[in-house]
């Protein structure tokens, strides 16, 4: 049954109650939910019941059979893709958001939530070491920030007709990247009607996997001597895979020579750039467009929470704003109205949690956090090179490297790691991913968790040598 006020509030802090001590309790638990797919789905009702049910039952409900199927990704040894941090300040902001509900797609539907963002972007611009001609808004995700970028190039390319005459009988378009960038990117390319046809992969060099330039620049000109339409390039730094990462100055200067758009996605790595030391690994991105940048991954931000860096906001409104008359402000000039800077209308209050976060670490404290990953990472890559049977298989990018066991007497090695990742995994000490490089399977170790400590290393290095023993001939 419904709960009224006075109900909500002694609900509430149970539920608070609750979060404090799973948070506590959370390096006890196994990483990854134990389960074989359909267990909760089993003790779950077939139907939705037809009177209200106590909060008792329901509460109860909540930790017999949703908690045992959680991945716990505030755990400390989450160690698998990019971590979603959520620490408790994060956490508190989003329940005032929660509690608040408010709808913050105009300036006047939550004046405070609009003025707020537009100061937290300035913070956030500051804090990375960008240059003023930067203007933010904040996505829900990386794929709609990637999105937005991609139907800018788009119009770009088209001389703004593409919304207006849709693509039957334009140029055909063309986007350039390389193979270490992330499939939203595809994606976002199919949603643009551009075509998966139309995405040229670009070959990598070196050791962080750089897009060639020059391979670049005779793709572009090969295209355009077909009578295609080069539109844009996407760049990234840190890619999702091993930690992929463009040389952004000579990407730009290529992206000059043709008049194109150039987006960088650094969703993740893009966190580390409050970090003065770590910014030689985006060298020219004050030349670029648009970038994107995930405070949800690194930074703390509890998602959804990503954060689009663009040159000209004009452009970006241009691409996607529709202004009926029912969503104008009357007698209100200079204002933001930031669901004209995104893909969807409706927006929720998310700057609330950068300006808790930012306030109550203070950057040297984001700072000292992802620091101390970069460290721990980075040793335990040393200790798993001088053991025998492991190959680090690339060096670490900020905190995030790969590795292959390759013990004498396994004929195929490939199976062998998949199977190494899955009995890890299914170990329950941490959670690691796998991945492919050159055709070869590989396994990611990233350290992001803000809760995680010195300590979860030597757990995380006794977990892969322990298991991987296991499994040797």
């Amino acid at each position: 049954m419904a709960i009224n006020n006075e109900e909500f509030r002694s609900w509430g802090h149970r539920a608070a109650d609750w979060a404090a001590d799973y948070r506590a309790d959370l390096s006890s638990k196994p990483v990854r939910a134990p389960l074989i797919p359909g267990a909760v789905l089993q003790k779950l009702p077939l139907s939705a019941p037809e009177t209200g049910e106590d909060m008792d039952a329901i509460f109860a409900d909540f930790e017999r059979v949703i908690v045992p199927g959680m991945t716990h990704w505030q755990h400390p040894r989450f160690f698998a893709y990019f971590s979603a941090n959520a620490p408790l300040p994060s956490v508190l902001a989003e329940q005032l958001v929660n509690a608040m509900a408010a709808q913050c797609m105009l300036w006047q539907t939550s004046p405070s939530a609009t003025e707020l963002e537009t100061r937290m972007m300035e913070w956030l611009r500051e804090a990375l070491g960008l240059p003023p001609h930067f203007s933010g808004v904040i996505q829900d995700a990386a794929s709609l920030s990637t999105f937005a970028a991609v139907l800018m190039m788009r119009e770009r390319a088209l001389g703004w007709a593409g919304n207006q005459k849709g693509l039957s009988g334009q140029p055909t378009l063309r986007v350039y990247a390389s193979q270490e960038v992330h499939t939203s990117v595809d994606k976002a390319i199919w949603m643009a009607g551009i075509g998966q046809e139309n995405f040229v992969r670009i070959p990598v060099q070196g050791a962080l996997r750089s897009i060639d330039p020059a391979a670049l620049d005779a793709a572009i000109s090969a295209d355009r001597s077909n009578g295609l339409r080069p539109a844009g390039i996407v760049a990234c730094v840190g890619g999702t895979s091993v930690g992929g990462t463009d040389d952004l100055r000579a990407v730009c200067a290529v992206a000059r020579k043709y008049g194109l758009f150039v987006h960088v996605d650094a969703a993740w790595a893009g966190s580390a750039m409050i970090c003065p030391e770590f910014r030689h690994l985006w060298t020219g991105i004050e030349d670029v467009d648009s970038l994107v940048f995930n405070p949800h991954k690194w930074l703390g931000a509890q998602s959804d929470c990503s954060v689009l860096f663009v040159r000209e906001p004009k452009d970006l409104v241009r691409t996607l704003a529709i202004q009926p008359e029912y969503l104008k402000t009357q007698g209100a000039d200079g204002i933001i109205n930031y669901s004209e800077w995104s893909t969807v209308l409706g927006r929720r209050f998310r700057s609330l949690k950068i300006w808790f976060l930012l306030r109550s670490y203070g950057l040297e404290g984001l700072r000292a956090v992802i620091r101390n990953h970069v460290a721990w990472s980075v040793q335990l890559a040393e200790r798993l090179r001088k053991t025998a049977g492991f190959r680090i298989t690339t060096e670490p990018m900020l905190s995030l490297f790969s590795f292959r066991h390759e013990p004498p007497g396994i004929s195929d090695l490939d199976a062998h790691n998949l199977a190494l990742v899955k009995a890890i995994n299914d170990d329950g000490r941490i959670y690691l991913t796998q991945s492919k490089l050159d055709g070869k399977s590989i396994i990611r170790f990233q350290a992001g968790s803000f809760d995680m400590t010195a300590t979860d290393i030597d757990i995380a290095y006794a977990a892969i040598t322990d298991i991987a023993g296991t499994l040797a001939p």
